[in-house]
């Protein structure tokens, strides 16, 4: 299916996931003003079949909450999107999503009505937050018909803005969590990035706190503050 075919396509639920889609539409919306240390945060990251935002799909979406200023292992999300066809092996030695894995995943609708009811009514969280929003904005269109719209915190952003002085050295996710000793125990595993992109979250919480910043908006605006300085004005 082309982007063109994409954007006019439209989604047939079957009855029982609209009204699990009907049920998610009804939550209350995300809380903006959440204390970090006291609300349930969702941290994200997905696996697709490559970095084009018009052609390639989404495979895999990985989750992690961060809840009571703890990361909650606990209260964590993994699945894999169900492919018509195998992305390229190229493709497949980044992520490790095999073939037969991808082909057996679960259908598409199913596995987003399981993110969605997963992720409730929380804020999310992720690092590069353009590409991950991008993706699951799509996949959640096509497949279930819905213009997913929320919150949603861009740790790429917002660490240079708390550690300026790091930020010419820290360019990337490996680099942050090397500056914070954080462990990725399956570099580009979606679970194993949402997992060490929220340990990543709690060191941005405990310096924002530092400097007066104890809620997720605020952490909204730094991010606003330090994209308005990177476009050099």
């Amino acid at each position: 299916m082309n982007w063109l075919a994409r954007l006019l396509h439209r989604a047939e639920l079957e009855p029982a996931d609209a009204r699990r889609l009907e049920a998610w539409r009804r939550l209350p919306a995300p809380e903006r003003g959440a204390q970090l240390r006291a609300g349930r945060f969702v941290v994200v990251d997905v696996e697709t079949t490559g970095l084009d935002l018009g052609r390639d799909r989404l495979i895999a979406i990985g989750a992690v909450a961060v809840a009571g200023g703890k990361v909650c292992l606990g209260d964590s999300f993994e699945t894999i999107l169900r492919q018509e066809r195998a992305s390229a092996r190229d493709n497949i030695l980044v992520h490790g999503i095999g073939g037969e894995r991808q082909r057996k995943g679960l259908p598409p609708e199913a596995a987003l009505l399981d993110f969605l009811d997963y992720l409730g009514a929380a804020p999310l969280v992720a690092y590069h937050v353009a590409f991950d929003e991008t993706m699951i904005r799509r996949a959640m269109r096509e497949h279930l018909g819905l213009a997913f719209r929320r919150p949603w915190l861009d740790l790429a952003a917002v660490m240079p803005a708390l550690l300026p002085a790091q930020a010419r050295r820290c360019r990337g996710l490996d680099d942050w969590a090397g500056r914070f000793g954080i462990a990725n125990y399956a570099r580009h595993s979606a679970l194993a990035d949402a997992l060490a992109t929220a340990q990543l979250f709690l060191a941005a919480a405990a310096l924002a706190d530092a400097q007066g910043s104890t809620r997720y908006r605020q952490l909204q605006e730094l991010e606003q503050a330090q994209r308005w300085l990177q476009k050099g004005h």
